[in-house]
């Protein structure tokens, strides 16, 4: 045990040039809790029958402890190239925004704001009217609020409307979404009975009609996020819906889920449109900011005004609000919107983009890469991307891809060496090698897409 006694103590370690350097422009306490805990690591190697002597070395440590406080003071949340073809990808962060609006939202946030304040009755104002005017004008609603996600809808409207009371919902919509977020679970944490009708292939009116009772507080329709149902099927839609619960003076609500502002049906895209279910009647309908709207992550509630104000006059409308960055951001992407540039907001882009354009940016990878010349086959070859984001699970975008089959065959090393490279990469892989879906990939990444792959492949050989 006598090597342990010839590890370095922590004062000496401090005293070292680098080190003393290191605390000028890093807190000391950083710096004295990595020097400690890679002491930590070396005893406990040396107690574990280690018998290295550069464990007990100054040198060695210090170098470590730089790469530690790096490390540590490193942010762990990074820019990514995505190049799976999954436009609206949860793990990736959804809906790229317009970075226009982003630096409008930026210069909102980066100083004061009205976000409460109303400039012309100079006094208290509300931060939801901001992108409340919008929101009405785009989807025909006669009042909107803005919470910090789509789940928090959920959970918002039926606390607000149905707790302590019941809600008729079909046993084909009781979803569950990423990370076993279940509809019965936001039922109970809302206080609202659950009541299921039809069965899991089929639900007709009359089952709507013959759940209906004395504590029936709600009629819901859930869309089917992340799955279809085909064969023998039937469902009633929201529109058919509305004539039920009308009919019964019952609210009827919609969780739209990925509800569009505008229908890109022209472009093989079947979309429903939030101003559609509003017309149709419903009461409240639900959507996300960060789906095919193209703006920040938030829950988007539009309808009648009168329920609105219940969700509005609700406590946990205060949990589940919004902050200045968010409101920024959501009323300028609305305004492009109004304003004709809503082609041009990123995530609109991604899913329109021509046959011909996305040929030319795989072409255009394809070429960096042969001259660099690459220890690897390069091709390019028609692949299938998706909307995803729980947003339209069976419909395929026809795309691009640069399929790059390493000679070495190391597909799986090189994937997690592009995973850690200084702009990570995403793609997809097979038994065949790596494909880069050019769908998701902006022009500005080209480059830097052919850079990481050159790089990883490199460093493998």
């Amino acid at each position: 045990m006598s090597i342990i006694r010839q590890l370095p103590k922590v004062d000496l370690v401090l005293e070292h040039p680098t080190i003393d350097a290191l605390t000028i422009r890093v807190p000391r306490a950083v710096v004295v809790g990595s020097i400690r805990s890679q002491i930590d690591q070396r005893r406990r190697r040396i107690l574990s029958g280690d018998s290295d002597k550069s464990l007990v070395a100054m040198e060695p440590l210090v170098v470590d402890v730089v790469s530690d406080v790096t490390r540590r003071l490193a942010p762990s949340l990074v820019s990514v190239i995505n190049a799976t073809g999954v436009v609206l990808h949860t793990n990736l962060g959804r809906a790229p925004l317009d970075s226009e609006v982003l630096q409008e939202a930026v210069q909102i946030a980066s100083g004061y704001s009205n976000l409460e304040y109303d400039l012309e009755a100079r006094g208290r104002g509300s931060r939801y009217t901001h992108a409340s005017r919008l929101l009405c004008e785009l989807t025909g609603a006669e009042a909107s609020l803005v919470v910090n996600n789509n789940a928090s809808s959920m959970v918002l409207m039926l606390a607000a409307m149905a707790s302590g009371r019941e809600a008729i919902v079909s046993r084909g919509e009781l979803i569950e979404i990423g990370g076993s977020f279940r509809l019965p679970d936001i039922f109970r944490t809302s206080g609202v009975q659950l009541v299921e009708v039809g069965t899991t292939n089929r639900t007709h009116r009359a089952d709507y009609i013959n759940a209906i009772g004395d504590q029936t507080a709600m009629l819901l329709k859930v869309h089917r996020s992340n799955f279809d149902m085909v064969g023998f099927t039937a469902e009633v839609s929201g529109p058919d819906l509305v004539e039920v619960g009308h009919t019964y003076g019952i609210p009827v609500c919609e969780d739209l889920g990925w509800g569009a502002i505008e229908g890109l049906d022209t472009y093989g895209i079947p979309t429903i449109t939030v101003r559609s279910r509003v017309e149709a009647g419903l009461d409240l309908v639900a959507f996300s900011g960060d789906k095919l709207l193209g703006g920040p992550q938030a829950g988007i509630i539009v309808g009648r005004a009168k329920w609105i104000e219940v969700l509005r006059q609700h406590p946990l409308t205060r949990a589940f609000r919004v902050g200045k960055l968010t409101l920024a951001a959501l009323e300028r992407t609305l305004i492009r919107y109004l304003d004709g540039r809503a082609a041009k907001l990123p995530t609109t882009h991604i899913l329109t983009a021509t046959r011909s354009d996305l040929r030319a940016r795989a072409d255009a990878l394809c070429t960096e890469l042969l001259a660099r010349k690459v220890d690897a086959e390069i091709s390019v070859e028609p692949c299938e991307g998706r909307v995803g984001g729980g947003a339209l699970p069976s419909t395929t975008l026809e795309s691009w891809g640069v399929r790059v089959s390493p000679h070495n065959r190391k597909n799986e090393r090189i994937d997690k060496l592009l995973r850690s490279a200084a702009v990570p990469v995403i793609c997809r892989i097979d038994e065949h090698g790596l494909v880069f879906d050019v769908r998701t990939v902006f022009d500005t990444e080209v480059i830097l897409l052919a850079d990481a792959i050159d790089q990883s492949i490199a460093t493998e050989e």
